[in-house]
């Protein structure tokens, strides 16, 4: 099979790329691969369940021309600045074209050390390799910009974590891996040419009405605020928690990136964190849209160098701008809110007297939007029966009927399946012990979270009460 994968951030921006060569695996196994996926991408599924097309998958056979790299980027770690991360265990084997004209990048994950790899081993494991392939698939089937899961590959090499766990490696599939970490790294080299170039990269790749503004390089920072403002605002509405908001895990494109430390919240709170490394709870979930609003003060220091000659002028010009991000979170957040409860208008004094109610009961926030439009059908006993102080929701369960919600909206809306954690742990330890029934059976119901279907009540419910508090791990 004839692949075209082209190599153009490295030729446009040398200074944040290594060239690098992906280790070969002993025993290269595919273990997932997203047929649907690679049908996008006009990539033969066949082909790349052969032979061949696993070698291409691990990066140890490329087309003639491509060039694989290792990018340079910076970032702050949980508020700490760090100027030299980069794909310490990662490669961008290049971009590939597709039929419809979208270029997208094929990238590595887990496919050994590079010059960026900062003392880690560079390899990956099973269970958080096809944690990101799960949760960016269900990610993807409820609506929400993100990077996807092109496949899995086990590499048959033993990897020393707590334990040793059987490793893999995952193909990712971005717009781009343009990042705000990207741009700090292009300011901090003081390289003001470099800078623009990487700006100019990007407002040619996510954001090219941003060319023909009067300041191209402010309508690129509003561009990427009202981006990140939307997807935050996505992720709130469905209890998604990131668990690693650092700023090299903010794109460009306002996609989601890096399934490390992420989980679904259940029960309403939000200070849920579900990272290892969150000891102070900064990327909760409640905190997530404070959080990209400092990120984003971090894209627009960067810039700020581009934005006007004068300091003091950039700064204002930044500020001002920002204030899309607020206009922008608000509306998405609100009409998501108002298709949730199946109203036909904005109703935000029923949604702030909601959240207090869910987070006092505990309520799973998935499964109360379900039970709520049975409620919208005459049966409002399952929704009631959620909640501590009866007397409470029932005065404004009252007020919400009252507005004639439309209950096959909120079925639209609302899923049924998501990636529970309990179920997402089960599915990868069954994995690890090489059965990938589970992982299998997770991705069909997440992958179609709507329509509610016979023998899979387990995918629906909320975890066990011996389940515990739920923590994940970046898996390096």
């Amino acid at each position: 099979m004839t692949i075209a994968l082209q190599d153009r951030f490295f030729r446009a921006l040398p200074e944040l790329a290594v060239r690098w060569q992906a280790d070969a695996p002993p025993d290269a196994r595919l273990l997932v691969l997203n047929e649907p996926l690679s049908g996008e991408l006009d990539l033969d599924a066949g082909w790349l369940r052969s032979p061949e097309g696993v070698r291409f998958l691990v990066g140890t056979l490329l087309p003639d021309g491509a060039a694989a790299v290792a990018q340079a980027y910076a970032g702050h770690q949980f508020g700490g600045y760090v100027p030299r991360l980069g794909d310490g265990r990662a490669l961008l084997l290049g971009e590939l074209a597709s039929a419809d004209g979208r270029l997208r990048d094929i990238h590595l994950k887990g496919s050994g050390p590079t010059p960026f790899a900062r003392a880690g081993d560079g390899w990956a494991v099973v269970g958080p390799m096809l944690r990101e392939y799960v949760v960016s698939e269900a990610m993807h089937a409820l609506g929400i910009p993100t990077t996807r899961s092109l496949a899995v590959v086990g590499t048959g090499r033993p990897v020393q974590r707590e334990t040793v766990l059987p490793g893999a490696l995952l193909v990712r599939v971005a717009s781009s891996h343009l990042r705000v970490g990207s741009f700090q790294y292009a300011a901090f080299t003081g390289d003001l040419g470099l800078l623009r170039r990487l700006a100019d990269h990007a407002i040619a790749r996510h954001h090219p009405a941003a060319a023909d503004a009067e300041r191209p390089y402010l309508a690129l920072f509003e561009a990427v605020v009202a981006a990140q403002a939307s997807l935050i605002a996505q992720w709130m509405l469905v209890g998604f928690v990131h668990g690693v908001m650092n700023t090299d895990n903010m794109t460009i494109s306002g996609e989601t990136i890096d399934y490390g430390p992420c989980a679904f919240m259940e029960a309403y709170d939000p200070e849920t964190v579900f990272s290892s490394i969150d000891h102070w709870g900064r990327y909760a979930y409640g905190n997530q849209p404070g959080i990209a609003g400092w990120n984003l003060a971090r894209f627009a220091e960067a810039l700020l160098p581009l934005l006007a000659e004068d300091s003091q002028e950039a700064i204002a010009l930044a500020e001002q701008a920002f204030g899309v991000f607020r206009a922008r979170y608000d509306a998405v957040w609100s009409s998501g809110m108002q298709a949730k409860l199946g109203l036909s208008t904005a109703a935000p004094t029923l949604v702030d007297e909601l959240l207090p109610l869910l987070q006092e009961s505990r309520v799973d926030y998935t499964s109360f939007f379900r039970h709520l439009g049975r409620a919208a059908r005459g049966d409002g006993e399952p929704v009631r029966g959620l909640f501590v102080d009866l007397a409470r929701f029932d005065g404004w369960l009252s007020r919400w009927q009252a507005l004639g919600p439309d209950a096959e909206l909120m079925d639209r809306v609302n899923p049924i399946y998501i990636p529970r954690n309990h179920l997402v742990e089960e599915a990868l330890t069954a994995a690890t012990d090489g059965d990938l029934g589970p992982v299998e059976r997770l991705l069909d119901a997440v992958t179609h979270p709507y329509a509610e279907r016979p023998g899979l009540q387990r995918y629906a419910s909320p975890a066990p009460q011996d389940f515990g508090a739920y923590r994940t791990f970046c898996g390096t």
